[in-house]
Protein backbone atom coordinates (compact mmCIF):
# COMPACT_ATOMS: atom_id res chain seq x y z
CA UNK A 1 0.00 0.00 0.00
CA UNK A 2 1.04 3.43 -0.69
CA UNK A 3 -0.14 6.91 -0.13
CA UNK A 4 0.05 9.15 -3.68
CA UNK A 5 1.54 12.94 -3.36
CA UNK A 6 -2.22 13.77 -4.13
CA UNK A 7 -3.53 12.38 -1.06
CA UNK A 8 -0.93 14.45 0.90
CA UNK A 9 -1.46 17.49 -1.46
CA UNK A 10 -5.19 17.81 -0.47
CA UNK A 11 -4.17 16.78 3.61
CA UNK A 12 -1.85 20.01 3.59
CA UNK A 13 -4.61 22.01 1.61
CA UNK A 14 -7.03 21.03 4.14
CA UNK A 15 -4.93 22.16 7.12
CA UNK A 16 -5.04 25.86 6.21
CA UNK A 17 -8.72 26.79 6.52
CA UNK A 18 -8.43 24.08 10.30
CA UNK A 19 -5.88 25.97 11.44
CA UNK A 20 -7.41 29.87 10.38
CA UNK A 21 -10.96 28.82 11.13
CA UNK A 22 -11.63 25.54 13.35
CA UNK A 23 -8.25 24.80 15.06
CA UNK A 24 -8.12 21.94 17.21
CA UNK A 25 -9.86 18.34 17.10
CA UNK A 26 -13.08 19.22 15.58
CA UNK A 27 -11.48 20.89 12.67
CA UNK A 28 -8.56 18.10 12.05
CA UNK A 29 -11.50 15.60 12.09
CA UNK A 30 -13.69 17.65 9.61
CA UNK A 31 -10.81 17.63 7.35
CA UNK A 32 -8.99 14.09 7.55
CA UNK A 33 -12.23 11.47 8.26
CA UNK A 34 -13.57 12.78 4.52
CA UNK A 35 -10.05 12.02 3.28
CA UNK A 36 -9.42 8.53 4.76
CA UNK A 37 -12.86 7.54 3.72
CA UNK A 38 -12.04 8.23 0.32
CA UNK A 39 -8.22 6.80 0.36
CA UNK A 40 -10.23 3.47 1.42
CA UNK A 41 -12.86 3.61 -1.32
CA UNK A 42 -9.64 4.40 -3.44
CA UNK A 43 -7.77 1.49 -2.44
CA UNK A 44 -10.95 -0.64 -2.75
CA UNK A 45 -11.33 -0.12 -6.24
CA UNK A 46 -8.07 0.06 -7.43
CA UNK A 47 -6.98 -3.24 -9.34
CA UNK A 48 -5.03 -6.06 -6.99
CA UNK A 49 -1.59 -6.66 -8.17
CA UNK A 50 -0.82 -9.79 -6.65
CA UNK A 51 -3.37 -11.34 -9.22
CA UNK A 52 -1.83 -9.99 -11.89
CA UNK A 53 -0.11 -12.20 -14.67
CA UNK A 54 3.07 -11.41 -16.35
CA UNK A 55 5.09 -12.88 -18.76
CA UNK A 56 8.17 -11.81 -20.99
CA UNK A 57 9.18 -12.22 -24.92
CA UNK A 58 11.42 -10.25 -27.28
CA UNK A 59 15.11 -10.23 -27.94
CA UNK A 60 17.47 -12.70 -26.03
CA UNK A 61 20.80 -11.78 -27.67
CA UNK A 62 22.17 -8.55 -28.76
CA UNK A 63 25.36 -7.30 -29.61
CA UNK A 64 27.41 -4.75 -27.33
CA UNK A 65 26.22 -1.46 -28.42
CA UNK A 66 23.09 -2.69 -30.08
CA UNK A 67 19.62 -2.15 -28.35
CA UNK A 68 17.39 -5.03 -27.12
CA UNK A 69 13.51 -4.58 -26.72
CA UNK A 70 12.63 -7.12 -24.09
CA UNK A 71 8.43 -7.02 -24.20
CA UNK A 72 6.21 -7.67 -20.83
CA UNK A 73 2.90 -8.44 -21.28
CA UNK A 74 0.19 -7.70 -18.31
CA UNK A 75 -2.94 -9.56 -17.92
CA UNK A 76 -5.46 -8.13 -15.56
CA UNK A 77 -8.09 -11.42 -14.58
CA UNK A 78 -10.07 -9.04 -12.31
CA UNK A 79 -13.50 -7.08 -12.54
CA UNK A 80 -11.44 -3.89 -12.16
CA UNK A 81 -9.47 -2.01 -14.03
CA UNK A 82 -5.85 -1.97 -13.86
CA UNK A 83 -4.11 1.87 -13.33
CA UNK A 84 -0.84 2.03 -13.01
CA UNK A 85 2.87 2.74 -12.64
CA UNK A 86 5.43 0.10 -14.08
CA UNK A 87 9.20 -0.24 -12.98
CA UNK A 88 11.27 -3.29 -15.17
CA UNK A 89 14.42 -3.74 -12.92
CA UNK A 90 17.15 -5.04 -14.74
CA UNK A 91 20.94 -4.36 -13.85
CA UNK A 92 22.93 -1.01 -14.01
CA UNK A 93 25.34 -2.20 -16.78
CA UNK A 94 21.88 -3.05 -18.65
CA UNK A 95 21.65 0.96 -19.65
CA UNK A 96 23.89 3.59 -20.19
CA UNK A 97 24.33 6.04 -17.19
CA UNK A 98 21.52 8.54 -16.58
CA UNK A 99 19.28 6.97 -18.88
CA UNK A 100 17.91 3.99 -16.69
CA UNK A 101 14.67 5.89 -15.03
CA UNK A 102 13.41 6.84 -18.19
CA UNK A 103 13.86 3.07 -20.20
CA UNK A 104 12.59 1.09 -16.89
CA UNK A 105 9.29 3.00 -16.01
CA UNK A 106 5.80 2.86 -17.38
CA UNK A 107 2.60 4.18 -16.91
CA UNK A 108 -0.20 1.58 -18.66
CA UNK A 109 -3.77 1.30 -18.46
CA UNK A 110 -5.40 -2.52 -18.60
CA UNK A 111 -8.93 -3.01 -18.55
CA UNK A 112 -10.66 -5.76 -16.55
CA UNK A 113 -10.24 -9.46 -18.11
CA UNK A 114 -7.28 -7.89 -20.45
CA UNK A 115 -3.96 -7.78 -21.34
CA UNK A 116 -1.38 -5.02 -22.68
CA UNK A 117 2.15 -4.85 -23.46
CA UNK A 118 4.82 -3.06 -22.44
CA UNK A 119 8.54 -2.49 -24.16
CA UNK A 120 11.81 -1.89 -21.91
CA UNK A 121 15.02 -1.13 -24.61
CA UNK A 122 18.02 -2.89 -23.40
CA UNK A 123 21.64 -0.79 -24.46
CA UNK A 124 23.89 -2.68 -22.60
CA UNK A 125 27.57 -1.16 -21.73
CA UNK A 126 28.90 -4.73 -20.65
CA UNK A 127 29.48 -8.10 -22.23
CA UNK A 128 27.71 -10.92 -20.44
CA UNK A 129 24.35 -12.03 -19.05
CA UNK A 130 21.73 -9.51 -18.08
CA UNK A 131 19.19 -10.98 -15.98
CA UNK A 132 15.93 -9.58 -15.55
CA UNK A 133 15.50 -8.13 -12.21
CA UNK A 134 11.83 -8.08 -9.94
CA UNK A 135 8.92 -6.27 -11.81
CA UNK A 136 7.08 -3.61 -9.38
CA UNK A 137 3.68 -2.62 -10.19
CA UNK A 138 1.82 0.19 -8.29
CA UNK A 139 -1.94 0.33 -8.80
CA UNK A 140 -4.21 3.08 -8.59
CA UNK A 141 -7.42 3.55 -7.85
CA UNK A 142 -10.20 6.00 -9.76
CA UNK A 143 -9.10 9.32 -7.28
CA UNK A 144 -5.15 8.79 -7.04
CA UNK A 145 -5.17 8.99 -3.62
CA UNK A 146 -4.37 5.70 -2.78
CA UNK A 147 -2.06 2.75 -4.96
CA UNK A 148 -1.63 -0.98 -4.08
CA UNK A 149 1.94 -2.78 -4.53
CA UNK A 150 3.54 -5.39 -5.49
CA UNK A 151 6.54 -7.28 -7.39
CA UNK A 152 6.85 -10.12 -9.24
CA UNK A 153 9.62 -12.02 -10.35
CA UNK A 154 9.68 -12.54 -14.32
CA UNK A 155 12.54 -14.49 -15.19
CA UNK A 156 14.28 -13.31 -18.32
CA UNK A 157 18.24 -13.07 -19.82
CA UNK A 158 19.67 -11.13 -22.35
CA UNK A 159 22.78 -12.10 -23.70
CA UNK A 160 25.16 -9.65 -24.96
CA UNK A 161 27.53 -11.11 -27.31
CA UNK A 162 31.11 -9.25 -28.14
CA UNK A 163 30.64 -6.12 -30.76
CA UNK A 164 32.59 -7.59 -33.69
CA UNK A 165 33.62 -4.45 -34.82
CA UNK A 166 36.77 -5.55 -36.55
CA UNK A 167 34.69 -7.57 -39.40
CA UNK A 168 34.71 -4.55 -41.54
CA UNK A 169 38.40 -5.61 -42.40
CA UNK A 170 37.03 -9.20 -43.07
CA UNK A 171 35.88 -8.18 -47.27
CA UNK A 172 39.69 -6.72 -47.48
CA UNK A 173 41.25 -9.94 -46.11
CA UNK A 174 38.82 -12.60 -48.22
CA UNK A 175 40.07 -10.67 -50.98
CA UNK A 176 43.18 -11.19 -50.43
CA UNK A 177 42.93 -15.05 -49.47
CA UNK A 178 41.30 -15.31 -52.72
CA UNK A 179 44.32 -13.51 -55.03
CA UNK A 180 46.51 -16.28 -52.64
CA UNK A 181 43.62 -19.51 -53.91
CA UNK A 182 44.27 -17.78 -57.40
CA UNK A 183 40.74 -17.27 -57.52
CA UNK A 184 41.34 -13.87 -58.59
CA UNK A 185 41.86 -13.02 -61.90
CA UNK A 186 45.46 -11.60 -60.84
CA UNK A 187 49.04 -10.80 -62.87
CA UNK A 188 50.65 -13.54 -60.38
CA UNK A 189 49.65 -17.25 -59.92
CA UNK A 190 48.36 -18.21 -56.95
CA UNK A 191 50.70 -18.98 -54.37
CA UNK A 192 50.65 -21.75 -51.70
CA UNK A 193 52.74 -24.80 -51.73
CA UNK A 194 49.52 -27.14 -52.03
CA UNK A 195 49.34 -28.60 -55.73
CA UNK A 196 45.90 -27.43 -56.79
CA UNK A 197 45.84 -27.80 -61.13
CA UNK A 198 47.87 -27.80 -64.53
CA UNK A 199 47.26 -25.16 -67.03
CA UNK A 200 49.31 -23.77 -70.07
CA UNK A 201 52.24 -21.79 -69.72
CA UNK A 202 51.98 -17.94 -69.99
CA UNK A 203 54.61 -15.57 -70.95
CA UNK A 204 55.79 -14.29 -67.05
CA UNK A 205 55.05 -17.31 -64.90
CA UNK A 206 57.93 -18.85 -63.05
CA UNK A 207 59.82 -21.41 -65.48
CA UNK A 208 60.52 -23.57 -61.71
CA UNK A 209 56.59 -24.39 -61.96
CA UNK A 210 56.62 -26.24 -65.51
CA UNK A 211 55.54 -29.83 -65.28
CA UNK A 212 57.81 -31.39 -67.66
CA UNK A 213 55.74 -35.00 -67.35
CA UNK A 214 52.78 -33.14 -68.29
CA UNK A 215 54.19 -31.06 -71.06
CA UNK A 216 55.64 -34.12 -72.90
CA UNK A 217 52.32 -35.90 -72.87
CA UNK A 218 50.91 -32.79 -75.09
CA UNK A 219 52.11 -30.53 -77.22
CA UNK A 220 51.79 -27.42 -75.00
CA UNK A 221 53.84 -26.76 -72.04
CA UNK A 222 52.11 -27.07 -68.67
CA UNK A 223 52.79 -25.27 -65.47
CA UNK A 224 51.62 -26.16 -62.25
CA UNK A 225 49.29 -23.99 -59.75
CA UNK A 226 49.35 -23.58 -56.33
CA UNK A 227 46.93 -22.80 -53.33
CA UNK A 228 47.62 -22.37 -49.68
CA UNK A 229 47.02 -25.08 -47.37
CA UNK A 230 43.35 -26.25 -46.34
CA UNK A 231 42.02 -28.11 -43.46
CA UNK A 232 44.67 -26.91 -41.48
CA UNK A 233 44.05 -26.74 -37.46
CA UNK A 234 44.57 -23.18 -35.52
CA UNK A 235 43.45 -22.87 -32.10
CA UNK A 236 43.12 -19.83 -30.70
CA UNK A 237 44.02 -19.24 -26.92
CA UNK A 238 42.93 -16.68 -24.64
CA UNK A 239 45.10 -15.33 -21.43
CA UNK A 240 41.86 -14.53 -18.90
CA UNK A 241 44.63 -13.96 -16.45
CA UNK A 242 45.26 -10.84 -14.36
CA UNK A 243 46.99 -9.14 -16.97
CA UNK A 244 43.86 -9.33 -19.15
CA UNK A 245 42.02 -6.82 -16.86
CA UNK A 246 44.03 -3.41 -17.62
CA UNK A 247 41.64 -1.42 -19.19
CA UNK A 248 42.98 0.04 -22.85
CA UNK A 249 40.86 2.80 -23.52
CA UNK A 250 37.37 2.10 -22.35
CA UNK A 251 37.33 -1.64 -22.72
CA UNK A 252 40.03 -4.30 -20.84
CA UNK A 253 42.13 -6.06 -23.06
CA UNK A 254 40.46 -9.02 -23.36
CA UNK A 255 38.02 -7.68 -25.33
CA UNK A 256 40.47 -6.15 -27.99
CA UNK A 257 41.99 -9.58 -27.87
CA UNK A 258 38.30 -11.19 -28.83
CA UNK A 259 37.72 -8.58 -31.52
CA UNK A 260 41.25 -9.86 -32.96
CA UNK A 261 40.52 -13.65 -32.48
CA UNK A 262 37.10 -13.01 -34.05
CA UNK A 263 38.12 -11.92 -37.43
CA UNK A 264 41.07 -14.20 -37.65
CA UNK A 265 38.22 -17.19 -36.93
CA UNK A 266 36.02 -15.93 -39.55
CA UNK A 267 39.37 -15.26 -42.05
CA UNK A 268 40.44 -18.72 -41.26
CA UNK A 269 37.40 -20.77 -41.64
CA UNK A 270 36.47 -18.94 -44.95
CA UNK A 271 40.03 -20.31 -45.96
CA UNK A 272 39.10 -23.95 -45.11
CA UNK A 273 40.99 -24.11 -41.92
CA UNK A 274 38.98 -25.63 -38.62
CA UNK A 275 39.14 -23.35 -35.92
CA UNK A 276 39.25 -23.61 -31.83
CA UNK A 277 39.30 -21.56 -28.47
CA UNK A 278 41.10 -22.21 -25.49
CA UNK A 279 40.52 -19.79 -22.31
CA UNK A 280 42.53 -20.15 -20.02
CA UNK A 281 44.28 -18.74 -16.38
CA UNK A 282 44.98 -21.09 -14.32
CA UNK A 283 41.92 -23.77 -15.18
CA UNK A 284 40.10 -24.30 -18.70
CA UNK A 285 37.57 -21.14 -18.78
CA UNK A 286 36.44 -22.15 -21.73
CA UNK A 287 36.99 -24.89 -24.63
CA UNK A 288 35.35 -25.01 -28.22
CA UNK A 289 36.33 -27.79 -30.34
CA UNK A 290 34.97 -29.31 -33.33
CA UNK A 291 32.62 -26.87 -35.36
CA UNK A 292 31.52 -26.86 -38.48
CA UNK A 293 33.24 -23.74 -40.75
CA UNK A 294 29.53 -22.05 -40.88
CA UNK A 295 29.12 -22.84 -37.51
CA UNK A 296 32.18 -21.85 -36.00
CA UNK A 297 31.69 -17.56 -35.76
CA UNK A 298 28.52 -17.95 -33.78
CA UNK A 299 29.60 -20.39 -31.24
CA UNK A 300 33.09 -18.68 -30.61
CA UNK A 301 30.73 -15.42 -30.22
CA UNK A 302 28.58 -17.35 -27.90
CA UNK A 303 30.79 -18.50 -25.86
CA UNK A 304 33.32 -15.38 -25.74
CA UNK A 305 29.80 -13.36 -24.36
CA UNK A 306 30.46 -14.61 -20.77
CA UNK A 307 34.26 -14.77 -20.31
CA UNK A 308 35.53 -12.07 -17.68
CA UNK A 309 39.65 -11.92 -16.80
CA UNK A 310 40.51 -13.41 -13.61
CA UNK A 311 42.54 -11.90 -11.31
CA UNK A 312 44.58 -14.22 -10.90
CA UNK A 313 48.04 -14.82 -12.10
CA UNK A 314 48.15 -17.21 -15.38
CA UNK A 315 49.78 -20.61 -15.02
CA UNK A 316 51.72 -20.84 -17.92
CA UNK A 317 52.55 -24.47 -17.96
CA UNK A 318 48.92 -25.65 -17.10
CA UNK A 319 48.19 -23.34 -19.90
CA UNK A 320 50.80 -25.01 -22.25
CA UNK A 321 50.08 -28.31 -21.16
CA UNK A 322 46.30 -27.82 -21.91
CA UNK A 323 47.06 -25.99 -25.81
CA UNK A 324 49.41 -29.73 -26.30
CA UNK A 325 46.48 -31.82 -25.29
CA UNK A 326 43.97 -29.44 -27.36
CA UNK A 327 46.26 -29.80 -31.00
CA UNK A 328 47.73 -33.00 -30.79
CA UNK A 329 48.66 -32.77 -34.39
CA UNK A 330 50.62 -29.83 -36.16
CA UNK A 331 48.81 -26.63 -35.75
CA UNK A 332 49.08 -23.29 -35.64
CA UNK A 333 48.48 -21.90 -32.00
CA UNK A 334 47.62 -18.07 -31.62
CA UNK A 335 48.45 -17.14 -27.85
CA UNK A 336 46.62 -13.98 -26.74
CA UNK A 337 48.35 -12.67 -24.06
CA UNK A 338 50.77 -9.61 -22.82
CA UNK A 339 54.27 -8.76 -23.20
CA UNK A 340 55.31 -8.03 -19.78
CA UNK A 341 58.37 -8.61 -18.66
CA UNK A 342 57.67 -10.50 -15.68
CA UNK A 343 54.78 -12.79 -17.06
CA UNK A 344 56.87 -13.66 -20.36
CA UNK A 345 60.57 -14.18 -18.68
CA UNK A 346 58.73 -15.94 -15.98
CA UNK A 347 56.05 -17.61 -17.15
CA UNK A 348 55.97 -18.10 -20.80
CA UNK A 349 59.48 -18.66 -21.73
CA UNK A 350 60.68 -21.50 -20.10
CA UNK A 351 57.60 -23.45 -21.25
CA UNK A 352 57.93 -22.16 -25.37
CA UNK A 353 59.88 -24.47 -26.39
CA UNK A 354 57.28 -27.28 -26.01
CA UNK A 355 54.59 -25.41 -27.75
CA UNK A 356 57.33 -24.53 -30.51
CA UNK A 357 59.01 -27.92 -31.49
CA UNK A 358 55.64 -29.24 -32.91
CA UNK A 359 53.52 -26.15 -33.29
CA UNK A 360 54.00 -22.92 -35.06
CA UNK A 361 53.30 -20.01 -32.43
CA UNK A 362 52.07 -16.80 -33.07
CA UNK A 363 51.66 -13.89 -29.93
CA UNK A 364 49.38 -11.00 -29.81
CA UNK A 365 49.37 -8.85 -27.83
CA UNK A 366 47.36 -5.28 -27.29
CA UNK A 367 49.38 -2.22 -26.53
CA UNK A 368 47.96 1.01 -25.31
CA UNK A 369 47.43 3.65 -27.39
CA UNK A 370 48.14 6.03 -24.20
CA UNK A 371 51.51 5.25 -24.32
CA UNK A 372 51.99 6.33 -27.85
CA UNK A 373 50.52 9.90 -26.70
CA UNK A 374 52.90 9.78 -24.14
CA UNK A 375 56.12 9.55 -26.28
CA UNK A 376 54.66 12.03 -28.55
CA UNK A 377 53.68 14.45 -25.45
CA UNK A 378 56.16 17.41 -25.00
CA UNK A 379 55.87 21.35 -23.78
CA UNK A 380 56.27 21.13 -19.74
CA UNK A 381 58.25 19.12 -16.89
CA UNK A 382 55.08 16.48 -16.39
CA UNK A 383 54.88 15.61 -20.31
CA UNK A 384 58.77 15.04 -20.54
CA UNK A 385 58.89 12.74 -18.06
CA UNK A 386 55.75 11.24 -19.53
CA UNK A 387 57.61 10.49 -22.44
CA UNK A 388 60.44 9.18 -20.89
CA UNK A 389 58.73 6.38 -19.48
CA UNK A 390 56.40 5.81 -21.95
CA UNK A 391 59.41 5.39 -24.15
CA UNK A 392 61.13 3.46 -21.72
CA UNK A 393 57.97 0.92 -21.98
CA UNK A 394 58.16 0.57 -25.26
CA UNK A 395 61.49 -0.40 -25.30
CA UNK A 396 61.21 -3.12 -23.00
CA UNK A 397 58.12 -4.52 -25.37
CA UNK A 398 60.44 -4.47 -28.14
CA UNK A 399 62.98 -6.77 -25.99
CA UNK A 400 60.11 -8.97 -25.06
CA UNK A 401 58.93 -9.48 -28.66
CA UNK A 402 62.92 -10.14 -30.01
CA UNK A 403 63.27 -12.87 -26.89
CA UNK A 404 59.95 -14.68 -28.33
CA UNK A 405 61.11 -14.20 -32.27
CA UNK A 406 64.45 -16.01 -31.31
CA UNK A 407 62.46 -18.83 -30.28
CA UNK A 408 60.82 -18.67 -33.70
CA UNK A 409 57.55 -16.66 -32.62
CA UNK A 410 55.38 -14.48 -34.87
CA UNK A 411 54.65 -11.28 -32.66
CA UNK A 412 52.04 -9.44 -33.65
CA UNK A 413 52.00 -6.17 -31.61
CA UNK A 414 49.68 -3.11 -31.88
CA UNK A 415 47.05 -1.20 -29.90
CA UNK A 416 43.45 -2.44 -30.19
CA UNK A 417 42.16 -0.76 -33.49
CA UNK A 418 45.14 -2.39 -35.74
CA UNK A 419 45.41 -5.36 -33.71
CA UNK A 420 42.57 -7.33 -35.62
CA UNK A 421 44.33 -6.32 -39.34
CA UNK A 422 47.56 -7.23 -38.71
CA UNK A 423 47.10 -10.26 -37.24
CA UNK A 424 44.94 -11.16 -40.18
CA UNK A 425 47.86 -10.18 -42.61
CA UNK A 426 49.99 -12.28 -40.18
CA UNK A 427 48.55 -15.05 -40.87
CA UNK A 428 48.29 -14.74 -44.47
CA UNK A 429 51.72 -14.33 -44.76
CA UNK A 430 52.26 -17.62 -42.70
CA UNK A 431 49.91 -19.35 -45.83
CA UNK A 432 51.91 -17.34 -48.36
CA UNK A 433 55.53 -18.79 -46.97
CA UNK A 434 53.65 -22.18 -46.67
CA UNK A 435 54.49 -22.28 -43.05
CA UNK A 436 50.88 -22.94 -41.81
Amino acid sequence: MALTGRAALIAALGSVPVGIWAPGWTGILAVNVPLAAACACDFALAAPVRRLGLSRSGDTSARLGDTADVTLTVTNPSGRPLRARLRDAWPPSSWQSGTETAASRHTLTVPAGERRRVTTRLRPTRRGDRHADRVTIRSYGPLGLFARQGTHRVPWTVRVLPPFTSRKHLPSKLSRLRELDGRTSVLTRGEGTEFDSLREYVPGDDTRSIDWRATARQSTVAVRTWRPERDRHILLVLDTGRTSAGRVGDAPRLDASMDAALLLAALASRAGDRVDLLAYDRRVRSLLQGRTAGDVLPSLVDTMATLEPELVETDARGLTATALRAAPRRSLIVLFTTLDAAPVEEGLLPVLPQLTQRHTVVVASVADPHVARMAEARGHTDAVYEAAAAAQARTERRRIADQLRRHGVTVVDAIPDDLPPALADAYLELKTTGRL
